[in-house]
């Protein structure tokens, strides 16, 4: 059996309406591409809408009530840790990352960790923290920064941003050579140009952007204009008592104080980083190209969780809301492209389910207990790949079937009720109205069912987060 070779495309934080294939304000010709040549998921949901925890799960197929891990807490996978990556690398693959994991704490010298990084799966590895820990910890790109005089600078810049106005949209003080997705980009291309290895190759190219800060370096910082943006989705006006959660208490606490034209400006400043990233993607591909192997290479992208950008006046992730929840996934196969690509599936799907469906294309099945699930049957005929999808933080619960969402607090009381047919921009709360109880009822037991069905099967005992 002939084993394709496989890119595995990551961003962090990126909404799944930024790209031109799926939204009309972000210009990325390069997904556009992948998803031209493959299959689009048009309604991917994070399994968690923060950092670590939505990487563990992509890892291991582990939802935060099987493995405990519900926010962005000091955690490292253990070394004996079941992934996918260990699986392909197991088929024979030389397997390679640069960029950001997250799979261990963002702390000290990331260079020496990199035996964690092979432990789950990966030869090769570049580490890199996201935007926020380059500040702090060193890597081989920060050393560099360092090497030319750019690391303080760099933290002076951070350190400011965040002490008052943390939602500012400036360029960055890095050049664009030295900005971070441009260092990934370019590692990975390098390390692509060079192989020579008798083994088919697995290259995972994982991006820190556009995570804020808002720091898109010039020329892409102007590339938008912050007026041409769409208008963030407006915090609904409700009196109709319900129960509370989460995001609640995130209105309550971290509604930022936006000034005329804020949201605009990020929402520009972040648009410019997508297409830096597509514009890295791009070259990736062109050395693909180069070396005669496009028709015999796998891509998949997807992201970590999305960001508001100002939709009911938040920033950053960490809710339930489509801003955050909702991420990019497309997979694309030699045989998509040569039979015609540009399927779009509308079907539920978790960005979890990437990673057995890389594997199966690689030939492998996934051999332990997990609970993503392989997108290629839904690849091959379209149907439908979940009958609904979950995500979960902080204890609370989402369920979502494409056509009604709703969450959980951590009482198991609906506080979120969203019928996305009528109401796509999710501008009307129904949690509470008495017309309604019937459909939050439902929607509450199939969540329910799903949770307990994953967590008879994994064995884990379950603890709420503290």
């Amino acid at each position: 059996m002939t084993h394709p070779n496989i890119l595995f495309i990551m961003t962090d934080q990126q909404r799944w309406d930024a790209m031109s294939c799926a939204g009309d304000w972000v210009n990325t010709p390069n997904l556009d591409r992948i998803a031209a040549e493959g299959v689009r998921f048009s309604y991917c949901i994070t399994t968690t809408p923060i950092c670590i925890p939505a990487r563990v799960t992509l890892a291991t197929g582990h939802y935060p009530h099987n493995n405990n891990v519900w926010d962005n807490i000091r955690y490292a996978m253990p070394e004996d840790v079941k992934t996918w990556m260990r699986a392909i690398r197991d088929l024979g693959y030389r397997t390679s990352m640069f960029g950001k994991t997250h799979l261990h704490p963002h702390t000290g010298d990331l260079r020496e960790r990199e035996h964690l990084i092979n432990a789950y799966g990966l030869d090769d590895v570049d580490e890199i923290g996201g935007p926020r820990a380059s500040a702090a910890v060193m890597s081989h790109m920060t050393k560099m920064w360092e090497d030319k005089g750019l690391l303080d600078s760099y933290r002076e810049d951070f350190r400011e941003r965040f002490a008052n106005k943390p939602h500012v949209a400036r360029p960055s003080v890095l050049p664009l050579e030295d900005y971070a997705d441009v260092y990934v980009g370019q590692r990975a291309k390098e390390w692509l140009e060079a192989y020579d290895a008798d083994e088919p190759w697995f290259c995972w190219m994982s991006f820190g952007g556009p995570h804020e800060p808002w720091d898109a370096p010039e020329p892409y910082a102007s590339m938008y204009d912050p007026e041409a943006m769409p208008a963030p989705v407006p915090r609904p006006e409700e009196d109709i008592p319900r129960p509370k959660g989460w995001l609640d208490r995130m209105m309550e606490r971290w509604t930022p104080n936006f000034d005329p034209g804020d949201e605009g400006a990020m929402r520009a400043n972040y648009a410019g980083n997508v297409t830096l990233i597509d514009d890295q993607i791009g070259e990736v591909l062109a050395a693909i190209e180069a070396r005669g192997e496009m028709d015999n290479t796998v891509i998949g992208f997807t992201s970590d969780h999305g960001e508001m950008n100002g939709d009911w006046r938040l920033i950053y992730k960490m809710n339930f809301l489509d801003g955050s929840l909702r991420v990019p996934l497309l997979v694309r196969t030699p045989e998509t492209a040569a039979n015609g690509g540009g399927k779009v599936v509308d079907a539920p799907a978790e960005n979890c389910d990437l990673g057995p469906t890389l594997l199966e294309l690689a030939g492998g099945t996934v051999d332990y207990a997990q609970f993503a699930k392989s997108l290629v049957p839904a690849m091959e005929n379209g149907g439908t790949h979940r009958e609904a999808a979950i995500s979960e933080y902080r204890g609370e619960f989402m369920v979502t079937d494409g056509k009604w969402k709703a969450a959980v607090n951590t009482d198991g009381q609906v506080y979120l009720l969203f019928d996305l047919e009528d109401d796509p921009r999710e501008t009307r709360n129904l949690a509470g109205l008495s017309e309604y109880a019937a459909q939050s009822d439902e929607m509450r037991l199939r969540l329910l069912e799903r949770v307990s069905e994953t967590q008879f099967q994994s064995g884990v005992e379950w603890r709420p987060p503290v």
